[in-house]
């Protein structure tokens, strides 16, 4: 797993506020995200997926701070959000770095059926 999502606090917590609204859902894409899995990566397709997955992330993250960029506490979502796309973009290089290394092998698994 990549190791700088693991470090999130995902607790569940109530929201009273939208601010709280907002961090607490990017918290869940922080969730999501400590779940990818770089060392896992040795095709093609692995990278490609786990970069979709990194983009649609992105993506979210920009959603979530539009929807509430008039909410009280703003600092607090942008903070959270902030550190979230830093992540991301570490994963991206890890990523980058396993493609320049030649760990991502074909695009076909092990039996080799295409997914």
């Amino acid at each position: 797993m990549f190791s700088a999502f693991s470090s999130i606090d995902y607790r569940s917590i109530r929201a009273n506020t939208p601010a709280e609204t907002a961090v607490k859902r990017l918290n869940g894409i922080g969730e999501v995200l400590s779940d990818l899995d770089i060392s896992a990566i040795h095709t093609q397709d692995d990278m490609t997926r786990a970069l979709w997955t990194l983009d649609t992330a992105d993506k979210c993250i920009r959603m979530i701070l539009a929807e509430f960029r008039t909410a009280p506490a703003k600092e607090q979502v942008v903070r959270k959000a902030k550190s979230l796309v830093d992540l991301i973009e570490l994963a991206r290089d890890e990523i980058s770095n396993y493609r320049d290394d030649g760990r991502v092998l074909s695009r076909t698994h092990g039996f080799g059926v295409s997914v």
